[in-house]
């Protein structure tokens, strides 16, 4: 059954999904090219998330020495919880009016918050809460996630469907992994970089990722406005009027809703939680942690992660490639569970062991000592590298191998990708012909809750406990996964599959 309904996903990455006879069609080629602004607006969204988190842990510490690795976790989780609550906001307004209006409003305030991100040293007290409610509001501008996915969904026939809500997956979990590496190309403007006294800022390589994601916002604001149509077809690619409030369209919906399967709706939303919470622990820790282990400063921590997310990224394309050809030969399926199984190795390899332990920061204290009377005459301050003796685990875990974090990363970057598009491309065909927003809503606000929950947890159980513990929670979960996934397998198959009948 998997591979009858598998059989029409064959596209290329980003392809048009369709050979029908009206592919000259202008209406065809502007639907498209509306449909790509949404894959491009889907990016954005990522990469508004990611490319300052590689840089966020010692931006925090530059610009407020009193923020904690706990304060951290909230900083990331902020983002999130925006976008958690924004989500269903732009939603019911994109059921009432033009698409265009949320998309134009919401990455408007986008831009502003980047804006406020990069100006957040300004003030002279609490900087560390401005950081906060600079990625906060980022992250209700990204609350737009909820509208594309809504217009692809009305704008998509059933069999272009499936093949659009995977190219989308592949834009937003490419702008989650493609975002640091963006951010270690701008490392190399150093920590001081230059001072625009005109207006004020300082141009660094904390500051400047948030204002090349201002630039990204312009791009999209123009694509939005002179590019994106609106555009409705049915389930067979017949052009539709666009009604927002057709009761017709309601009543089709309700018809639907019947025929459901809730169970698999269900778990495909726990599942995608979890995947996103994975992934969302995996970025917040991955600076701390390195830090921590290698003894890395501030600038080498943002470069080398930096460098080692941009070879994932890199990777990530090889895995796209073979994630379509893998689940059109084996089915959505076990793909999805061979991905799942693949970051659990990723976290098991990084559990710590042997007896080798990780320089401690008050050996960095105590030998610079003698140096301090030279330090207190120059412009630029010591920068204690190791873990802190704050964080008693250290004391007593092992450190992490390089080989170690390397060969995890690698893992979680296979893993990853693939589970996050299959987690779209299986909910879409369990949903069928439906009109999709509401449920994709619903998605949409699983996964910024995976992401408003996970860098809170693992702040706090890896500054309290340290990474064996957290590393083993985090195992935990994906064997539940697995477990939760193998339990309904039977259930998470097409609309068309489940009652037996194929897609026109």
């Amino acid at each position: 059954m998997s591979q009858l309904s598998d059989s029409d996903d064959t596209t290329p990455l980003l392809g048009d999904d369709s050979a029908s006879d009206d592919c000259q069609d202008e209406d065809y080629r502007s639907r498209w090219r509306s449909i790509r602004v949404m894959y491009f607006t889907m990016f954005l969204s990522s990469v508004g998330f990611t490319i300052v988190i590689t840089s966020l842990w010692p931006y925090l510490q530059k610009v407020d020495d009193s923020a904690s690795a706990t304060f951290l976790g909230w900083v990331v989780a902020a983002y999130s919880l925006g976008q958690m609550v924004a989500s269903p906001i732009f939603g019911t307004w994109s059921n009432y009016r033009p698409h265009k209006e949320p998309l134009v409003c919401s990455i408007i305030m986008n831009l502003l918050a980047n804006i406020y991100y990069a100006y957040a040293y300004l003030p002279r007290t609490n900087n560390k809460f401005h950081v906060l409610i600079s990625r906060a509001l980022v992250g209700f501008g990204a609350g737009n996630v909820a509208v594309v996915r809504s217009y692809v969904a009305g704008a998509t026939s059933l069999k272009e469907r499936t093949g659009a809500m995977a190219n989308m997956s592949a834009c937003q979990a490419l702008g989650f992994i493609l975002g640091p590496a963006l951010q270690a190309c701008l490392s190399f403007i150093g920590e001081h970089g230059v001072t625009v006294k005109v207006i004020d800022l300082q141009l660094n390589m904390y500051t400047a990722p948030a204002l090349l994601a201002t630039v990204f916002c312009f791009i999209n604001i123009v694509l939005v406005v002179f590019v994106l149509r609106p555009h409705h077809v049915d389930e067979h690619g017949r052009v539709q009027a666009i009604n927002y409030t057709s009761e017709d369209g309601e009543d089709v919906v309700e018809e639907s809703e019947r025929t459901i399967d809730l169970i698999a709706v269900l778990t495909s939303n726990a599942l995608f939680f979890i995947v996103m919470f994975i992934f969302a622990v995996f970025e917040t820790i991955i600076t701390p942690l390195s830090m921590d282990m290698y003894a890395w400063t501030r600038t080498e921590a943002v470069l080398y992660n930096g460098i080692i997310i941009c070879c994932i990224g890199l990777e990530s394309i090889l895995v796209f490639i073979v994630v379509k050809v893998a689940s059109a030969r084996y089915g959505d399926r076990p793909v999805m569970l061979a991905g799942l199984a693949i970051i659990l190795c990723g976290f098991f390899i990084l559990l710590p062991w042997g007896n080798h332990y990780p320089k401690i920061q008050w050996a960095d204290l105590k030998n610079s000592s003698l140096v301090v009377e030279m330090t207190k005459a120059s412009n630029h301050s010591l920068e204690p590298t190791g873990c802190p003796y704050e964080q008693t685990w250290c004391q007593y875990t092992p450190s992490i191998h390089l080989a170690q974090f390397i060969s995890s990363n690698i893992l979680i970057g296979v893993g990853y990708p693939a589970c996050n598009v299959m987690s779209y491309t299986l909910y879409s065909k369990i949903l069928g012909p439906i009109p999709q927003g509401v449920y994709m809503g619903w998605l949409t606000a699983s996964g910024s809750g995976a992401r408003t929950v996970a860098p809170v947890f693992v702040s706090q159980v890896y500054t309290i406990l340290g990474p064996r513990w957290a590393f083993s929670l985090i195992c935990g979960m994906l064997v539940g996964a697995i477990l939760l996934l193998s339990c309904c397998y039977h259930r998470l198959v097409a609309f068309s599959v489940r009652h037996r009948r194929t897609v026109g």
